[in-house]
């Protein structure tokens, strides 16, 4: 293992943090969360998400983790954007300058997302799912404080999710208000 390119590939990693996630403002959103953030709500869904439909819940959980790193160089181009440049092109391609660097562990880590990418198997369907899944929590917190157009990404979420667990946990998610988790946490005394 090379520790000078590990170590640059942490500080490379470090940049997820302030790369913030475009396609909230095209609803105004002006501080939208971070990749970084994304990433790791996603991957704690793909770990539930993979028990539910029974598959290799470590592998759907290094998928969702590393999913959204291309975009260290690349940024992150809402789907409007989208239209006008072959972006999935441009992620392969960065996923792989990204990795080669990091001897086996790399290699390893590029099979992975190469396995993602072409969303061949259950862990990949469950992978795009848990990053779906995540669009749609925060799409549902944004429309709590005042962005109902946020609704959009839940409405094409619907139409684009494969799973059944996914399908069921859109469901609880469109219909469970963002704060209910807290409100009966709060200690209250006389």
């Amino acid at each position: 293992m090379n520790l000078k390119n590990i170590t640059n590939f942490f500080y490379e990693v470090g940049q997820l943090k302030r790369v913030k996630r475009s396609g909230w403002w095209l609803i105004n959103m002006n501080n939208p969360e971070s990749v970084a953030e994304h990433s790791q709500r996603s991957a704690v869904i793909g770990y539930f998400l993979a028990k539910m439909e029974k598959v290799d819940a470590n592998k759907v959980v290094l998928m969702c983790l590393f999913h959204d790193m291309h975009e260290t160089r690349i940024n992150d181009l809402h789907k409007v954007g989208q239209r006008y440049i072959n972006f999935k092109e441009a992620e392969v391609k960065a996923h792989s300058e990204q990795l080669e660097s990091l001897d086996e562990e790399g290699k390893e880590l590029l099979g992975l997302m190469t396995e993602m990418h072409q969303r061949k198997t259950p862990e990949a369907e469950v992978c795009r799912d848990a990053d779906l899944l995540e669009n749609a929590l925060q799409a549902k917190e944004y429309i709590k404080i005042g962005y109902p157009d946020a609704q959009n990404w839940i409405d094409n979420i619907r139409k684009i999710i494969k799973t059944e667990s996914a399908k069921k946990l859109l469901g609880e998610i469109e219909h469970t208000d963002p704060n209910d988790w807290w409100k009966n946490l709060k200690k209250i005394e006389r």
